[in-house]
């Protein structure tokens, strides 16, 4: 198997998956500040032109980093990122749609739409008038989100997951793109500074190839 790896959030997430799962997987570093992921080489391996990718060993490729996190557990269940049962896996799932729907996703946007601009305007439909509005919607759904947490420390209880990998990386990119994050959320603050001391908070900015 082969990461196609990037400096990029979602390939973030995939490495913390990673090295939480404690493998040691080959990887490539895909040059997406100069749009090598647009190049006809890599489209050929990931047709929707995104990373993460993971090519299987036979040949096949498989994209989106929640897909290769899901792939990579079934192969590789222990330590259970997603879940060892149907419940726990639900659970996380769960969290993890909560995450992706009302959260990144609105950080990601508004990143493609203010700050990104320059980059991505040649590259695909931004609306810079809702840059603002979309920045607003992921603070008040972080909110919304801070309030469903549970008893903790994560946000399946006792079980760190994949869900907290998402949202940390999320959210510790919006800190770097002009969104940051309410602090003093109740259940949220703290729960940030508990996953961002974990070692593979920080060596996760590390790209696998050069790791």
């Amino acid at each position: 198997m082969l990461i196609y790896d990037a400096i990029s959030p979602a390939p973030r997430c995939l490495r913390m998956f990673v090295l939480e799962k404690g493998l040691r997987l080959p990887a490539v570093t895909v040059d997406v500040m100069r749009g090598e992921n647009r190049e006809p080489a890599y489209l050929a391996i990931n047709p929707a032109g995104q990373t993460p990718a993971l090519r299987l060993d036979d040949g096949s490729t498989l994209a989106e980093a929640v897909a290769i996190a899901e792939y990579l557990e079934e192969l590789h269940p222990q330590p259970a990122l997603i879940g060892a049962t149907p419940e726990q896996r639900a659970q996380t799932r769960q969290w993890w749609r909560r995450v992706e729907l009302n959260v990144t996703e609105f950080i990601h946007n508004a990143f493609h739409y203010a700050e990104g601009l320059a980059r991505f305007e040649p590259r695909i439909p931004v609306l810079p008038e809702a840059a603002e509005g979309l920045k607003w919607v992921a603070q008040d759904r972080l909110a919304w989100l801070d309030g469903l947490f549970g008893p903790g420390p994560y946000l399946c209880g006792e079980r760190f997951s994949a869900a907290d990998i998402w949202l940390y990386v999320w959210l510790d990119f919006g800190v770097g793109v002009n969104q940051p994050f309410d602090r003093h959320l109740p259940n949220i603050g703290p729960w940030f500074e508990r996953v961002a001391a974990r070692p593979s908070a920080a060596a996760s900015r590390q790209l696998l190839a050069s790791a």
